[in-house]
């Protein structure tokens, strides 16, 4: 199992970027899925997660900003993000708790993408 993300690059101040993570392997279902960030000298936080019924929730530093969405059908999670500050320059890393084939359930990381807000 392996997570792939992109999406990432450079944006002004105010502007939009939506990050994509794609879950491929021996996947027999994806629970929750999520996308955390990790800024230089800083901790690696929850940005949002996304239940397999839809339910999300949205840090207080990105909620009404920030969106997370999946798609079941495609084993895709998405970040929309807008009204973007150059306080969330970070780098994202997509996130997955996935039982495989063999009933094997396990947390899985991408390898995180690059987001940097110019002022």
């Amino acid at each position: 199992v392996q997570l792939q993300a992109s999406g990432g690059g450079l944006v002004q101040a105010g502007g939009s970027l939506t990050l994509s993570c794609a879950a491929s392997g021996s996947i027999f279902t994806i629970n929750t899925m999520g996308w955390y960030r990790q800024a230089p000298g800083n901790q690696r936080e929850l940005i949002a997660q996304v239940s397999r019924g839809a339910n999300t929730i949205h840090a207080d530093s990105v909620k009404g900003r920030f969106t997370i969405s999946r798609d079941n059908a495609k084993n895709m999670v998405y970040l929309q993000m807008n009204s973007l500050k150059p306080e969330d320059t970070a780098v994202y890393y997509c996130n997955a708790d996935i039982t495989s084939y063999s009933r094997r359930r396990g947390t899985y990381w991408g390898q995180g993408t690059l987001v940097t807000v110019s002022s």
